[in-house]
């Protein structure tokens, strides 16, 4: 559905949107909303973090895409963050038998560079260390404990719910009907190392997503402006209750990962492995998306995913875009434009969790066979000759803004059709040159194994 992403002009300037979530998303729709012209509250439990000393929590580095773009730049931020980020070309795979090589395919963000432009705004106003206690889906009533002790009470025309994976604005919808939620903790935990400089430059290639694929588990490292890399090592987490020395970290990544060790460092190996405990990490599905004309849902609190495909902050930023998109299309009116929002969105996020959950198996898996890069090899080739028929699906979602589950469903007749090129007699033709039949031999050869 195609909507204009003209900004419009109504009389319902005056209304209040309240934020719930200082966050990507919500610093990001607090930037939407002021710049529609209503009076923006933004709520966030923790403080303001671009004073704290210490700034407590976990995180993964983020992956900045197309969409993400689109949605910065409607807002005067796509320069900004971009300026703040690292290119991101190919995965680069690390074998274990220390060879490397790289799949082609692409930065990072920080919230705070959103708060600052959502503050300029001098119809918001962020108010940090308040606690959502309770809301009404009726009123539209909102009290907040502060960091003082003291209870705050705010009337809001529309509560936008930006406050993440186990979102409090989200427990009043599980107390309506017909609201249908799900949450999905998988197997695996993950945990952060770091790979410090070496002679002031990076460790690695930089400019590369470096992965270390080990069927049931793998690590992934990714640069940081400061020439570190964050090494992210995802794996069950029985497989973190083996390991209970710092003797047996040495041992495992001399198993696993050899030539990780004197990039990170063997005596920082066995410290920051017990730093902290293995992260565990959800993907939450939920609908609809709003209640009446009240209260809509946005970013993790609608769609928590796991960290698999880069899609999180950018399904989140798109979140905010086609909102804007509708509300254009529907003149503003909350009572058109939520469920019209849950309509178009709630099957597209719900198509990225499961491409998010898919990824992961790829990526420490079939990154390792010699049949799925034959199989990019076909889908390249067969991209170069037929661009507008066959699209690759990292490109579909990566690079542009085809809806989810559209670029599903795409890829589902793609697999179809690449499938049936492989046995017709174009294929026998390829098969005729020797590199080619050799590829083909030992890929099938794997397959069958």
């Amino acid at each position: 559905m195609d909507y204009s992403t003209n900004f419009s002009k109504s009389t319902s300037k005056k209304k209040v949107v309240a934020v719930v979530g200082g966050g990507l998303v919500g610093a990001l729709n607090a930037c939407y909303f002021a710049k529609r012209g209503f009076q923006v509250e933004v709520f966030e439990s923790r403080e303001d973090i671009r004073q704290a000393k210490i700034v407590k929590g976990r995180s993964i580095n983020l992956a900045l895409s197309h969409r993400g773009r689109q949605a910065l730049k409607q807002v005067g931020m796509e320069d900004t963050i971009v300026s703040k980020g690292i290119p991101m070309h190919s995965r680069m795979i690390h074998s274990l038998n220390g060879t490397q090589y790289p799949i082609p395919y692409g930065k990072k963000g920080q919230v705070t560079l959103l708060l600052q432009p959502a503050e300029t705004y001098s119809n918001t106003k962020l108010n940090f260390a308040h606690k959502l206690l309770n809301w009404s889906t009726e009123t539209g009533a909102m009290t907040f404990l502060r960091a003082d002790g003291a209870k705050e009470e705010i009337q809001a025309d529309l509560i936008v719910g930006c406050d993440g994976a186990f979102s409090a604005i989200r427990k009043q919808f599980l107390r309506q009907s017909r609201f249908n939620f799900s949450q999905t903790y998988i197997p695996h935990g993950y945990l952060e190392l770091t790979m410090p400089p070496i002679n002031g430059e990076f460790a690695m290639k930089p400019n590369y997503l470096h992965i270390w694929p080990r069927n049931t588990f793998m690590m992934i490292a990714l640069p940081n402006l400061d020439k570190t890399f964050t090494c992210t090592l995802f794996m069950p987490f029985d497989e973190f209750e083996n390991v209970t020395t710092g003797d047996q970290v040495i041992e495992f990544f001399q198993k696993y990962f050899p030539d990780a060790i004197p990039l990170i460092g063997a005596d920082a190996l066995k410290r920051d492995y017990f730093r902290l405990p293995a992260q565990a990490m959800v993907s939450v599905k939920c609908s609809p998306y709003h209640l009446s004309d009240k209260c809509v849902l946005m970013g993790d609190a609608a769609h928590a995913v796991v960290p698999f495909y880069g899609q999180g902050m950018n399904a989140g930023f798109e979140d905010c875009l086609v909102f804007n998109e509708i509300m254009d299309q529907l003149n503003e009116d909350f009572s058109a434009v939520l469920p019209e929002y849950t309509r178009v969105r709630v099957p597209d996020d719900h198509a990225i969790a499961d491409l998010a959950m898919y990824n992961y198996v790829e990526m420490r898996s079939h990154v390792n066979s010699k049949w799925f890069l034959f199989r990019k090899y076909i889908d390249n080739f067969l991209h170069i000759i037929m661009p507008r028929t066959i699209i690759p699906l990292y490109t579909m979602v990566t690079f542009t803004r085809t809806r989810y589950h559209e670029a599903v469903k795409r890829w589902h007749w793609q697999d179809k059709v690449r499938n049936d090129i492989v046995h017709s007699s174009l294929y026998k033709v390829l098969l005729r040159t020797t590199a080619f039949a050799e590829i083909f031999s030992k890929a099938r050869s794997e397959k069958g194994n």
